[in-house]
């Protein structure tokens, strides 16, 4: 099993929260049994090392699931979502076995909207095809759920090891639901971690490296980017529980797909924000930074009506922090950009790019701003900051941007 550390080594990307969301209506359905998407696994069957269980949600059929030596059947794991949904398909890869006979064959899969221990009802029994990826199956049966439970029953032979590489569900993403309130400081993974909400806006910092943070809330689930100095950054999804006071995640690199870098969790330690030596302590301080030091700035947590130009009264927070900063610098002029994903077609997101970029500019002349003050364009996927290959990619690319003028 000499490759196993070498799988186990890959890293990734992230998503984020977005300003500009496609339009659901013109997407496809998603993978919602994705890390990316807020699915995390609360129980695993015993674990070969290294080859955990959240490689199955990756996204990437090279990094995988091994049991512990000689637990070869009836391997059980549930997955939790990051609210209820119905799922209408699943996929499996288990082409990169890496021992002969190891391939998951015979699967059970149920789903629960009562818990994680209880009120499973089977919604796919099947065979897997032997080091085959790709594999597609619909459901017996379209049931709503919150928790998902897979069972390995047996595999192609081998007395030692089954291995998998890739289960994804399919299925409409659903509203995120109301957020619980986050801001505070949590004992992490990475050092403290001190993050400040204004409505779905994140700011924050971490004492580690001089870590920043910046993103948005949808739902339970943060998306970030987080930076430490001028070239080491990447994207990063932490699920919190309902209550807010915890949270389970992943980090990946920049440039990296599918498989995290590693795994990033906290519990808070105080409902007070505290702060770093190297973070002005509000998301507007971190505007004005960001527009002093580079001219330019990227805005997350700005929502909109589905498929509409209408502001989500959530994102309000965020646009009083712009209307004060302009406030504060009365020669500041700014141009606010709408950008999207690929998702769907151009000649739909080019206009709703710029009919939203405008409504952010109506939101911020009502708050006192000069109308001369500010300009609007949109530029649909025009100008992606990263690919739209996967959920991570595309949602750096759907964003607003504020440039100094």
């Amino acid at each position: 099993m000499t490759l196993r550390t070498l799988f186990s080594g890959l890293i990734f990307l992230f998503c984020l929260s977005l300003a500009i969301p496609p339009t659901p209506a013109l997407s496809e359905t998603t993978n919602l049994l994705s890390l990316q998407e807020g699915c995390l696994p609360v129980i695993v069957p015993a674990t070969y090392g290294g080859w955990d269980a959240h490689n199955l949600l990756d996204d990437s059929p090279t990094s995988g699931w091994a049991n512990e030596t000689g637990n070869i059947k009836n391997n059980v794991f549930v997955f939790e979502l990051a609210t209820d949904a119905t799922l209408d398909s699943f996929e499996f890869d288990n082409a990169g076995v890496d021992s002969e006979g190891a391939a998951a064959k015979d699967i059970l899969v149920e789903i629960s909207s009562l818990s994680a221990a209880a009120g499973f009802t089977k919604v796919l029994q099947a065979s897997l095809a032997n080091i085959t990826d790709g594999q597609k199956f619909k459901v017996e049966k379209a049931l709503p759920g919150h928790w998902l439970r897979l069972t390995i029953l047996t595999n192609y032979g081998n007395a030692e090891y089954t291995e998998l590489f890739g289960f994804r569900g399919y299925g409409d993403r659903p509203e995120p639901g109301k957020s619980p309130v986050i801001s505070g400081t949590y004992s992490t993974s990475y050092a403290n971690f001190h993050v400040r909400q204004q409505g779905t806006a994140l700011a924050g910092c971490y004492e580690y490296n001089d870590g920043l943070l910046n993103g948005a809330i949808e739902g339970r689930v943060m998306k970030i980017t987080w930076q430490e100095g001028p070239e080491s950054k990447g994207p990063a999804i932490m699920v919190f529980s309902s209550d807010g006071k915890s949270f389970k995640g992943f980090w990946w690199h920049e440039k990296a797909q599918n498989s995290p870098a590693g795994t990033w969790d906290g519990s808070k330690t105080s409902d007070t924000v505290g702060s770093c030596p190297h973070w002005s302590g509000s998301l507007g301080g971190e505007l004005q930074k960001q527009l002093e030091a580079t001219g330019r700035a990227r805005v997350y947590g700005i929502r909109f009506a589905l498929d509409s130009a209408v502001i989500q009264p959530d994102s309000y927070p965020i646009l009083v922090e712009i209307a004060d900063v302009l406030k504060a610098d009365t020669a500041l002029r700014l141009a606010i950009e709408g950008h999207t994903d690929a998702t769907g077609a151009a000649d739909h997101n080019q206009p709703l790019s710029e009919q939203r970029a405008a409504s952010v500019k109506t939101y911020l002349v009502e708050k006192g701003i000069a109308d001369d003050r500010l300009s609007t364009s949109g530029f649909g996927p025009a100008k992606p900051v990263a690919d739209n290959d996967s959920e991570l990619g595309r949602a750096q690319n759907r964003r607003v941007e504020l440039v100094r003028q």
